[in-house]
């Protein structure tokens, strides 16, 4: 049942996403990242705050979701420097709280630097989604980034089914192993190499994406390794339930998040 709910929430959501992808304009692509931004945020503050005996501040929240519509907003008018601004003015809101605060609660902090880690984990590289969106072919790359980063997870999730024998990260996760690693790898390598001779037709450039491709499988993993290690932490299964058989928002997208500044960071110096 579970991998039936899994399959069904993917073949709605995918179409709905390629829809505002394909027919939407930047406008409304940073609409729909801005409202995943915030689901995933909750859900990252919720998992960071569970684990310890103090639950994160309203005030927390309302400067995370401020942060992130300034950073989303700023890579819509393509300027790197409107993110450093938008991450500093993010900064000085969390000064302001801390002098406000200070000294009757103790573990302001450690309640910046959760939310600070979370704005850089989350927010940040859904807002260079915009800015691979504003380049030669983006919505190609983009489509393209995310067949590679959830085939890795799907091929990584049913090789590890079948075939899985060593654990890859016990403590962690105890479910992975390395043959499914292995299989995601391969599957989006092989995936990735097709989609980029499918969409751009040069042979060169579809080869180029290979070591690219190895990139995100790997950072992908690690991506979903880290937030396992949130969630052991708290000693909580899922991030959330909105999303049935995939759990929560987060959960769907803790492969993309890191491999999202990698995949940039290949285009803009080597694609």
């Amino acid at each position: 049942m579970q991998h039936i709910k899994r399959w069904l929430t993917a073949l709605i959501l995918v179409p709905l996403v390629l829809w505002l992808l394909i027919r939407g304009d930047s406008l409304l692509t940073s609409i729909m990242l801005a409202l995943v931004a915030f689901f995933a945020l909750r859900e990252y503050l919720k998992i960071i705050f569970s684990g310890t005996d103090e639950s994160f501040p309203n005030i927390i929240w309302i400067i995370s979701c401020c942060a992130s519509i300034l950073l989303i907003a700023s890579a819509c008018f393509a300027s790197v420097k409107l993110i450093i601004l938008s991450l500093f003015l993010n900064f000085l809101a969390l000064v302001v709280y801390v002098l406000s605060r200070f000294p009757a609660e103790p573990a302001l902090f450690s309640v910046i630097a959760r939310q600070i880690l979370g704005i850089i984990y989350i927010s940040l590289p859904l807002s260079l989604l915009i800015l691979i969106r504003q380049t030669e072919d983006g919505i190609l790359w983009i489509i393209w980034l995310f067949v590679v980063v959830f085939l890795n997870d799907t091929g990584a999730f049913y090789t590890g089914t079948f075939f899985g024998k060593r654990a890859l990260a016990p403590k962690i996760s105890p479910n992975k192993t390395i043959e499914g690693s292995l299989g995601g790898i391969a599957g989006a390598v092989l995936a990735g190499f097709i989609l980029a001779q499918f969409f751009f037709h040069d042979f060169s450039l579809s080869l180029l994406t290979i070591p690219c491709t190895f990139l995100l499988a790997v950072t992908g993993q690690l991506g979903d390794l880290f937030e396992s290690a949130m969630k052991r932490t708290s000693m909580i299964k899922d991030s959330g339930s909105i999303l049935p058989g995939h759990g929560g928002i987060l959960d769907r997208i803790d492969g993309l998040l890191p491999a999202i500044p990698v995949f940039y960071a290949y285009l803009v110096f080597i694609l």
